[in-house]
């Protein structure tokens, strides 16, 4: 420890040591004369009180003259605090020349004495220099945290009289690691809703897990568990703007364990990005049968989706390295299978090559690529024809998730109709009526919604107990249907084995999941001709269309496929497949 912090054993021993005091401080003193102690200090703050170095406050008998024998108690802090003064103002002598000419400017109209000795006349309370220096440095720590937790920047809200931006929902689905997080991540940095800062520390904190390539798919995966094993699980939901619309992404997880998940997304979607990796082995994997990319088109369709874009991802990959073949080669193999799906090639999908990692064809055109002239992905969302909606159409909100926050808050689609503050609703099946006390639309706190928006809704008169997802907010003049037995035209896609009455599974309906079984088989439908078989089958197998009869486990909300299509198609699961997908044609009241 330096002696001079050190307490002397006694204080009688105080005078013996003047002394060797008078020596350190002599030491002292040379070093501190070949400092600039005269130059001006630097003031970050510039509406701060004027910065008066701390040894200044010394009288002229104590402040050393350059030449004199020094008095060594004030030499010594005079040494002390000049050299603390620059890291206090966390400057140094190259920040301080910055500032000359304000400093002169300010001191004018007092002494005008400058940074240097002479200024010593002034009358200061004691004290007061280090009240200011700590007042700056907090100015600067309260400047520093400020930065540090900056939120993400927010699409600045429209003044009141501007047209609203047409709503749409973007599913990304796909098989597991085609990279449908990544190009989400990079759409978002891309478009300014991620601080460039945000993700060199999500870089950073992936390269400490030697997932370094994982870090943009961050933004979306948010849960831990998620990044630490690099899968979404839950339908990840994150927004953007473009000149004409505002974009909702709906990040859908490409693992077949959380299809369930996937399909409650898809049914919010009113548009599907399809991304396939082009590298070698990986389409093939996700394409073949048992790979998701097969099943998530064809649940995007069922869940009502009528436009899908390809996105071929990893061309930049060395094994494809933007090659037109293998581009070819993956669009060959999938129109097909799309086209089989009831996808119409020539109007409903749209291909194109993109790199998520790069960002490249996402939003500037491409220059790697000379083979492909179409528009980049961003401005191509942004080009598509407006999508029909029901405004007049009684109040249709099916609800995805639900928690407590300052009251109940739900979350989901709107899919007809308008809601706004203060209006009456009712929560089906309960018959619960309730009151909207706030409305976020992705996040942004607004008056009324239109349908196709995200909702965000804080409701009055029920508790979050009472509610599951798959339950519907209606308009109370118009409620929708609820039951637990209907008939339904249902297409047998994928099963083993012969169904017949009696065979339970797992109905996905809207938002709505509930275990229903196949109590009676009506009658066989004709793929071609659509004719009905006259006498009632025994049982149906795949590839057959049939009408049956099923029940579900629980009353559920539903509507004829005619009236409404958004609640009138529905999923049949079991052991992890999707063995069926199908239309509610008419709904059989309960027995008394």
């Amino acid at each position: 420890m330096d002696p001079r912090d050190t307490a002397p054993d006694s204080w009688e021993l105080e005078e013996e040591e003047d002394a060797e005091a008078l020596a350190v401080a002599a030491d002292l003193q040379a070093s501190f004369a070949a400092l600039n102690v005269n130059a001006k200090p630097f003031v970050p703050n510039v509406n701060a009180a004027v910065f008066v170095p701390s040894f200044f406050q010394a009288s002229p008998a104590e402040t050393p003259a350059p030449v004199a024998a020094p008095d060594p108690v004030a030499s010594m802090e005079v040494a002390e605090t000049a050299v603390a003064a620059p890291v206090e103002n966390g400057s140094s002598e190259a920040k301080m020349t910055t500032e000359e000419q304000t400093w002169e400017q300010k001191e004018e109209p007092g002494d005008g004495g400058g940074g240097g000795g002479e200024g010593g006349e002034e009358d200061l309370v004691p004290g007061a220099c280090e009240e200011g220096v700590a007042r700056i440095e907090e100015e600067e720590e309260m400047m520093e945290e400020e930065e540090e937790e900056m939120p993400m920047p927010k699409v600045a809200p429209a003044p009141p009289n501007a047209p609203k931006k047409e709503h749409v929902n973007v599913v990304f689905i796909g098989h597991v690691d085609a990279g449908k997080s990544t190009i989400g991540g990079q759409i978002m940095y891309l478009t300014g809703m991620v601080e460039k800062r945000t993700l060199e520390k999500y870089e950073r904190e992936a390269k400490e897990k030697n997932r370094e390539t994982w870090y943009l798919s961050w933004a979306l995966d948010t849960n831990q568990e998620e990044r630490d094993k690099g899968k979404t699980v839950e339908v990840g939901r994150a927004y953007f703007e473009t000149e004409k619309k505002h974009f909702t992404i709906l990040d859908a997880p490409g693992h077949k364990s959380f299809v369930p998940n996937m399909i409650g997304g898809a049914s919010q979607a009113d548009l599907a990005v399809l991304v396939i990796s082009a590298r070698k082995g990986e389409f093939e994997t996700g394409f073949e049968k048992g790979g998701q990319t097969r099943e998530h088109a064809m649940l995007a369709k069922t869940a009502g989706v009528k436009h899908l874009i390809v996105l071929v991802n990893k061309m930049d990959d060395p094994t494809v390295n933007w090659s037109l073949d293998r581009y070819e080669e993956c669009k060959e193999k999938l129109v097909p299978f799309l086209k089989k799906v009831g996808f119409n090639p020539k109007k409903d999908i749209y291909f194109m090559p993109c790199s998520g990692l790069t960002g490249a064809n996402l939003k500037d055109p491409l220059t790697e690529c000379l083979w492909y002239t179409g528009m980049p992905f961003i401005s191509h969302l942004d080009s598509l024809p407006n999508f029909t909606r029901s405004h007049d159409g009684p109040v249709r909100l099916p609800i995805v998730d639900k928690y407590k926050d300052m009251g109940t808050v739900i979350l989901g689609k709107l899919e007809s109709g308008c809601i706004s503050k203060a209006q009456q609703l009712i929560m089906m099946p309960n018959r619960h009526t309730v009151e909207v006390l706030s409305l976020l639309s992705d996040d942004v706190e607004t008056d009324d919604a239109t349908p196709g928006e995200n909702l965000k809704l804080r409701l009055k008169g029920i508790e979050e107990e009472e509610i599951l997802p798959g339950f519907i907010l209606c308009s109370p003049d118009n409620i929708c249907h609820s039951g637990r037995t209907f008939d339904a035209q249902i297409v047998i896609i994928e099963h083993k084995s012969i169904i017949c009455p009696g065979y339970n599974a797992v109905l996905h309906i809207h938002t709505c999941i509930e275990e229903v079984q196949i109590s009676a088989l009506i009658c066989l439908v004709d793929k071609k001709s659509g004719e009905k078989s006259k006498v009632r089958p025994r049982f149906v197998k795949q590839d057959q269309v049939c009408i049956a009869r099923l029940r579900a486990a629980g009353t559920i909300c539903l509507e004829t496929f005619k009236d409404f299509p958004q609640m009138g198609r529905f999923t049949l699961r079991d052991e992890g497949k999707t063995i069926a997908i199908g239309k509610v044609l008419k709904l059989v009241p309960e027995k008394d």
